[in-house]
């Protein structure tokens, strides 16, 4: 019996010894007899199924590097993504494996993977502005490509990726994923067009962005999901979700299908009777130092819930809503003698096709202890431009409690705070709709310091209140009595009341110094640098229709205010103004400038003067800001008063273009603001305009209306003295109109030409000339985006006076003397002429002129289109007297002159040149 035995165990021991050998033969041989096969059937597979761009170097086939699956390894692969990522990689991995099904392998003869393993790669998926992705890679299969030789298949039972990083950069919708760490294993049939895929993942570092605020900042999650996808489709439907990030449990559902421009999604994100304490171990990362100082109590359950179609093409946005309940909580920070208590929240927010204008805001609980102090509010806001509101806060708290409590961080307070408002109607400021409100807000002996600053604001006092009973502006008022804190030591002293939201009355005393650079330090960062300084000594008491009517006996406004290095902005303008120094005086309704000195950009002002109607101004939209000024300026540059700072193009609406075209955008035009009535004698050294360089300016300007008008302006150019009135207005802000009269006294042709861009476009035939001319015009027309002319809007007329200039290689004056072969009018020395002209429809007019030229009378007379073109008559007067003449007929451009003489001009000069529309000469009989 024992010999049986020991027969059997031998008899199975050499068979396990056979096995096990034909498995290790097996496993050495097959990579030795299919390496290249496999290696060219999975790399035909992949040029058919992928449409990036494949890369690897080496290929291994062996059963260890994924025991004990037959593995074809490839090394630093990448694969580049669809358009317009082509260039960019998807995936680039030191080591990707693909294995491969051994009984399909042995026994059918095809190779079929099904498992693939990625390691240590990193995995980068892309969305622009327009929602172009950069995963669309997969070519799905259909019937004729089942069909094709290759005998390889994607046949996918599991993924794996490894020590990975994933990030998800999402620009239409301004979202990025980081994902360190990140370890995935998923299991499925996953070869069937529909399939569930089971997951379990873990990262070590979990990153959340939007809208470049960071939301999650290395967290840990944990994930165990359960998904179903359909890859004809590519849809995901996530059935069965459990996610741990940090300590915070989440149940994860929903479903998402990709489309070509963007995305269909409904998923919602929750957790039920979760630890208040794990829930702050999952919000953003300035929360983690805090907690770890801090004992949290409580219970919280929310839900998350994102559905709808993302379209950028369609413009459709999804739906999202949040809405968090919070129970029994408790607070305590550093073991607070007296921590938070009885913390009570129910939090709903909802943001339809994510535009702001609709959010939805309701907090119908809010509550917690301090001891014996407690905050009880509720609130509701629809909508942002014109909400609704309803709001009840009742507070008694000791501030200084509450820091200890619940420690805020980089900010300390103190005092006593007690509040009682109750809120409920619409805000609507054009409709003048204020919500019925009744609330009183008292602050005692408080005070504020941040770590950004070492001294804190102090001695904060203030009572104020709020009372509107009908729900309108006229019923509105608002008074804080009195008001007072102390900063540097220095107080600050205010007393406010305003009645009567539709005609103002007020009441307003302002007394003190401040230093706005400092105080901003108080509250902001230390590397921000924000300069100013006030002092204010004000008492302000009228009515605005008093001040509007002009009845400013009834008005007790008096004080005055110091400015100091004081940054301001404008939507008009895309610098700031830096107010350098300033002094108002208020006198009734007039505020007096006196030694007011600014900068904006490089261009500096010194100003003297009044405004009117500041108090109606500041209370009402619709008033105008008058004012009379008195400004000097040693350097003005014009170009950066430019509404845009980025140019977006140089281009010029010209006659050469062949067909009409949108116009186009530039730096944009200056926007004159049209509540400005201001009347100004200026005077400035050096104006820089464009390139073009002005000297000792000295003029009347008037702004009113969004027009600015310059007034027998006076300035010094090219060396020559000119007198310019002119008038400008910005149609929009990529469009204006202007009207200019100059007139400029014997000035050199050649820097005209040469630095002044408008007079190389109007006298273009001045490119050769040299010598002294004189100027008085006057055209009126569009401007575009980059403040430069459109041609064919120009309208206007004048005289060019010659002088003595000596004209040198023009073209037009060659080549008559060439055909008709003399040569003393070749290059003409031309004195004493004025030459007339006007200037219409993109065509200059020129009046018929005569001039004497080495015994010739030459006489012209016709048209110049202002990109080049010509349509001229010419008569030459032959010596002595020019009795005689030969007719000349000049077409072609200025570079390139045609010239017919004789008789056959005869029937050209009975026609009459019309002008040029798009491009097309335009004749009539």
């Amino acid at each position: 019996m024992d010999s049986n035995r020991k027969s059997i165990v031998i008899k199975f021991l050499k068979i396990a010894v056979m096995i096990i050998a034909s498995l290790l033969l097996l496993m050495f041989v097959l990579p030795i007899l299919f390496p290249g096969r496999i290696g060219r059937e999975v790399k035909t597979l992949a040029n058919k199924r992928l449409e990036g761009e494949l890369n690897f170097k080496e290929a291994d086939l062996s059963f260890f590097h994924h025991f004990p699956s037959l593995t074809l390894t490839v090394s630093d692969f990448s694969l580049k993504g669809s358009a317009p990522y082509a260039k960019q990689n998807l995936v680039f991995s030191k080591e990707v494996s693909f294995g491969i099904n051994l009984t399909s392998l042995i026994f059918k003869g095809e190779v079929e993977i099904d498992e693939i393993f990625i390691s240590n790669a990193d995995i980068s998926i892309k969305v622009n502005e327009k929602g172009e992705a950069n995963y669309n890679v997969y070519v799905s299969e259909d019937k004729e490509s089942k069909k094709d030789e290759s005998s390889a298949s994607l046949q996918l039972e599991r993924i794996v990726i490894e020590h990975s990083r994933l990030v998800y950069d999402d620009k239409s919708a301004d979202i990025l994923i980081d994902a360190k760490g990140f370890n995935y294993n998923g299991k499925g049939d996953l070869h069937e067009a529909i399939f569930e895929l089971e997951t379990d993942a873990d990262i070590a570092s979990f990153d959340l962005t939007l809208e470049g605020e960071e939301y999650l900042k290395n967290k840990t999650v944990n994930a165990e999901l359960l998904t179903q996808i359909n890859t004809n489709s590519l849809a995901f439907v996530f059935e069965q979700n459990n996610l741990i990030v940090n300590k915070l449990p989440i149940d994860f559902k929903g479903k998402m299908n990709f489309l070509k421009s963007g995305y269909d999604i409904d998923i919602s994100v929750k957790s039920e009777k979760s630890n208040l304490h794990d829930f702050f171990t999952a919000l953003p990362p300035h929360y983690v130092k805090w907690l770890e100082k801090t004992e949290i109590k409580g219970k919280t359950d929310f839900l998350l819930t994102f559905k709808g179609v993302y379209n950028v093409a369609e413009n459709k946005k999804p739906d999202l809503s949040f809405n968090m309940k919070v129970r029994d909580g408790f607070v305590s920070y550093q073991e607070a003698a007296i921590p938070a208590s009885n913390i009570y929240l129910n939090f709903d927010t909802k943001l339809p096709a994510l535009n702001m204008d609709n959010l939805y805001v309701k907090v119908d609980s809010l509550f917690f202890n301090l001891g014996k102090d407690y905050l009880s509010g509720i609130a509701e806001v629809k909508g942002m431009v014109t909400p609704d509101i309803n709001a009840k806060i009742k507070s008694q708290l000791d501030l200084g409690k509450l820091h200890r409590a619940v420690g805020i961080q980089n900010m300390s307070f103190k005092g006593i705070l007690k509040a009682d408002i109750k809120a409920n109607g619409k805000f609507d400021q054009k409709a003048h709709l204020f919500p019925v409100t009744k609330g009183n807000l008292v602050l005692q002996n408080a005070a504020i310091k941040t770590d950004y600053y070492p001294s804190p604001i102090e001695n904060i006092n203030l009572t104020a209140s709020v009372l509107n009973k009908t729900g309108k502006y006229n019923d509105l008022a608002v008074s804080v009595k009195p008001g007072r804190f102390d900063f540097e030591g220095k107080p600050i002293f205010i007393d406010a009341s305003l009645v009567n939201f539709d005609d103002v009355t007020y009441d307003v005393k302002a007394k003190g110094e401040l230093d706005l650079g400092r105080i901003y330090k108080v509250f902001s960062r230390k590397d921000l640098d924000v300069k100013g300084y006030v002092k204010a000594d004000l008492s302000l008491q009228g009515r605005q229709s008093d001040a509007v009517s002009g009845n400013y006996n009834k008005l007790n406004n008096k004080g005055t205010l110091l400015l100091r290095d004081i940054r301001t902005t404008s939507e008009y303008f895309p610098k700031p103004f830096v107010i350098q120094e300033g002094l108002f005086s208020f006198n009734q309704n007039d505020m007096d400038f006196k030694d007011f000195r600014a900068t904006y950009g490089q261009s500096d002002f010194r100003m003297n003067g009044k405004m009117q109607n500041v108090i109606n101004f500041v209370m009402s939209d619709n008033a105008v800001l008058r004012g009379e000024f008195a400004v000097d300026s040693d350097y003005i540059n014009v170009d950066e008063f430019m509404a845009f700072s980025a140019v977006d193009s140089t281009a010029v609406v010209s006659a050469a273009d062949e067909t009409p075209k949108k116009e186009v955008e530039g730096s944009g035009v200056v926007v004159i603001p049209s509540n400005f009535d201001f009347n100004l004698t200026a005077r400035a050294k050096k104006v820089s305009f464009e390139g073009l360089s002005i000297d000792n300016l000295n003029g009347a300007l008037a702004m009113k209306n969004g027009t600015i008008q310059l007034k027998n302006t006076r300035f010094t150019m090219i060396d020559s003295p000119f007198d310019m009135n002119a008038s400008y207005s910005a149609l929009t802000t990529q469009k204006a109109v202007f009207d200019y009269q100059i007139k400029a006294k014997d000035f050199d042709v050649k820097k005209a030409y040469n630095e002044i861009k408008m007079f190389r476009d109007m006298a273009s035939a001045a490119e050769s000339a040299e010598g002294i001319v004189s100027v008085d015009y006057k055209i009126g027309g569009h401007l575009d985006g980059n403040m430069m002319p459109i041609y064919p809007s120009l309208v206007g007329g004048g005289t060019l006076s010659v002088k003595d200039v000596q004209m040198k290689g023009f073209k037009l004056f060659n080549v008559v003397s060439k055909k008709t072969n003399h040569d003393a009018i070749k290059d003409p020395k031309l004195s004493q002429i004025d030459i007339k002209t006007t200037v219409k429809n993109n065509i200059m007019t020129i009046e018929r002129f005569k001039f004497k030229v080495a015994g010739f009378r030459p006489r012209i007379e016709g048209q110049v289109s202002l990109d080049g073109k010509l349509n001229l008559k010419m008569r030459l007067g032959l010596p002595p007297f020019g009795i005689i003449g030969i007719p000349i007929k000049v077409t072609g451009t200025q570079e390139d002159p045609k010239i017919k003489i004789g008789k056959n001009t005869e029937d050209l000069e009975e026609k009459e040149y019309e002008g040029v529309v798009n491009d097309t000469v335009v004749v009539r009989r």
